[in-house]
C-alpha cells in the first residue's frame, strides 16, 4: 500500500512537470489542438476509470448508500458519467465566459488562448470533484440530459456533413473544367459502388438464413430506398442538384446502418458478429475508442471553425471584408489591426465540446443501459442501435430538405 502511494505520488509529480512544460509551449495557433488533446485525454481517462474506479466508489458512503450493494456494472457506468460531468462543466463554464467575445482585444480572448496551466488545473479539479463528491441524484439528472445533448451533437454532425459535401461539390463545379466534371463523376460512381457492395455485405452478415431477421431487413431496405430517393430528387430537372452529394450521403447512411446493426447485442441471433467472443481484446477496444475520439474531435473542431454557423457578424469569415481603398489614416489602420475580430465563436466552440462530452459518455456506457449488457464493448446495445438508425433517417431527411427547401421557399436564402 505504501509502495503504491509512493508510485502514485511520483507519477503525479512527473505528470505535473510534463503538463507545465507542455502548456507553456501552446501558442495562439495551436490552442484548438490543445483543447482537442485535453478532450481526447478525458475520453481515455473515462475508459480507464470505468475499470479502475468502481472499487473506490464502492467505499464512498454518499455514493454507495444502498441497503443492497449494486453490481459492478452500475459503478462502471457511474464512473464514466462522473468524469463526463466534470468535462461537461469545464467546457460549459468556458462557453459561458466566452459569450460575446468579438475582438481579440477583449481580455477574455487571452483566457481562451492562454492560461493553460490554470485551465488544466481547473479541469482536473472539476473531474475530481464530480468523480468523488457529487451526489447520485445529480449524476442521474446529468445522465438524462446527456441523452438529449448527445442527440443534438449527432444532429450537429449531420449538418456539418451536409455543409461539407455541398461545399465540396460547389468548389469542383466552380472550376468549370472537364477534368473536374470527370472527377465528380468518378467519385460519385465509386461511392455508389461502395454503397451497393456494402448493402450486400449487410444482407449477408445481419440477415442469416434460418432466422427471423425482419427488423434488420427493414433497416437495410429503408436505407436502399433512401439511396434511390436521393438520386431521383437530386437529378430531377426542377431541383437541379448534383450526383456527388447524393452519392456521399448514400455511403454515409449505409455506414450508419452498418454501425446500427453492428451495435446489436452480441447474443442476438441476427447479429453476424455474434460468433465473436464477448471478451474483446484490448486491441479491439483501443481501436473502437480511437475511432470514437477521432470522430468526436473532428466534429468539434469542424464546428468550431465553421464560417457560416459560428462566426460573429464582425468576423472576417462572416463577410466583413476590408475596404478597397485605404482611406483611413495610418494611426487608425494600426488601431484597427490591434482590434482584429475573432475568426470563430469561442462560446459555440466550447459548447460543441460540452455536447461531445455527453456523447462520449453515452458511447462508453451503451447509452447508460448497462455496461454489462454489451459485454464491455464500446457503443453496443439496443439504445445504440436506435440512435444510429434515427441518425441515419435524420440525415436522409435533412439532405432531402436541403434540396427541396429552395424550391418550396424561393424567397428565403438557404
Amino acid at each position: 500500500m505504501w509502495a503504491a502511494s509512493c508510485l502514485a505520488s511520483c507519477c503525479a509529480g512527473c505528470a505535473c512537470n510534463l503538463c507545465q512544460s507542455a502548456v507553456s509551449s501552446i501558442s495562439r495557433r495551436s490552442a484548438r489542438i490543445a483543447y482537442c488533446f485535453l478532450f481526447a485525454f478525458s475520453l481515455i481517462a473515462s475508459w480507464i476509470l470505468r475499470d479502475v474506479a468502481p472499487p473506490l466508489l464502492e467505499k464512498i458512503p454518499w455514493i454507495n448508500h444502498f441497503h443492497q450493494i449494486p453490481d459492478r456494472e452500475w459503478f462502471e457506468t457511474e464512473a464514466v458519467l462522473r468524469v463526463s460531468l466534470g468535462n461537461f462543466l469545464f467546457f460549459t463554464i468556458l462557453s459561458v465566459v466566452m459569450i460575446g467575445v468579438k475582438s481579440q482585444k477583449d481580455p477574455r480572448d487571452s483566457i481562451h488562448h492562454g492560461g493553460w496551466m490554470m485551465k488544466v488545473t481547473c479541469w482536473f479539479l472539476l473531474v475530481l470533484f464530480s468523480l468523488f463528491f457529487v451526489p447520485n441524484g445529480v449524476i442521474s439528472f446529468y445522465e438524462t440530459i446527456a441523452k438529449f445533448g448527445s442527440g443534438f451533437f449527432l444532429l450537429v454532425q449531420v449538418v456539418l456533413l451536409l455543409d461539407f459535401v455541398h461545399g465540396w461539390n460547389d468548389k469542383w463545379v466552380s472550376y468549370d473544367e472537364q477534368f473536374w466534371y470527370v472527377a465528380l463523376f468518378v467519385v460519385s460512381l465509386v461511392c455508389y459502388l461502395a454503397t451497393f457492395v456494402f448493402s450486400g455485405l449487410l444482407f449477408h452478415l445481419f440477415t442469416p438464413s434460418g432466422h427471423d431477421c425482419g427488423l434488420n431487413t427493414f433497416f437495410i431496405v429503408m436505407t436502399l430506398i433512401f439511396v434511390f430517393i436521393f438520386l431521383i430528387v437530386a437529378l430531377h430537372p426542377t431541383v437541379g442538384g448534383s450526383i456527388l452529394p447524393a452519392s456521399v450521403i448514400s455511403v454515409y447512411c449505409t455506414y450508419l446502418c452498418y454501425s446500427a446493426l453492428a451495435s446489436e447485442p452480441r447474443d442476438y441471433e441476427c447479429n453476424g458478429l455474434h460468433k465473436h467472443s464477448k471478451v474483446v481484446s484490448t486491441g479491439t477496444l483501443t481501436l473502437g475508442l480511437l475511432t470514437t475520439v477521432l470522430s468526436v474531435v473532428y466534429s468539434a473542431v469542424r464546428a468550431g471553425s465553421s464560417t457560416s454557423l459560428l462566426s460573429p457578424p464582425s468576423s472576417p469569415r462572416a463577410g466583413a471584408g476590408k475596404p478597397l481603398l485605404p482611406l483611413d489614416k495610418p494611426e487608425e489602420r494600426e488601431e484597427n489591426e490591434k482590434a482584429k475580430s475573432v475568426s470563430y465563436s469561442y462560446a459555440f466552440f466550447h459548447i460543441i465540446f460540452s455536447l461531445a462530452s455527453m456523447y462520449s459518455a453515452m458511447l462508453l456506457t451503451g447509452w447508460s443501459t448497462s455496461v454489462g449488457e454489451s459485454g464491455k464493448l464500446i457503443d453496443v446495445g439496443w439504445p445504440s442501435v436506435w440512435v444510429r438508425v434515427m441518425t441515419s433517417w435524420a440525415t436522409a431527411g435533412l439532405y432531402i430538405w436541403s434540396l427541396l427547401a429552395p424550391i418550396l421557399f424561393p424567397e428565403r436564402e438557404f
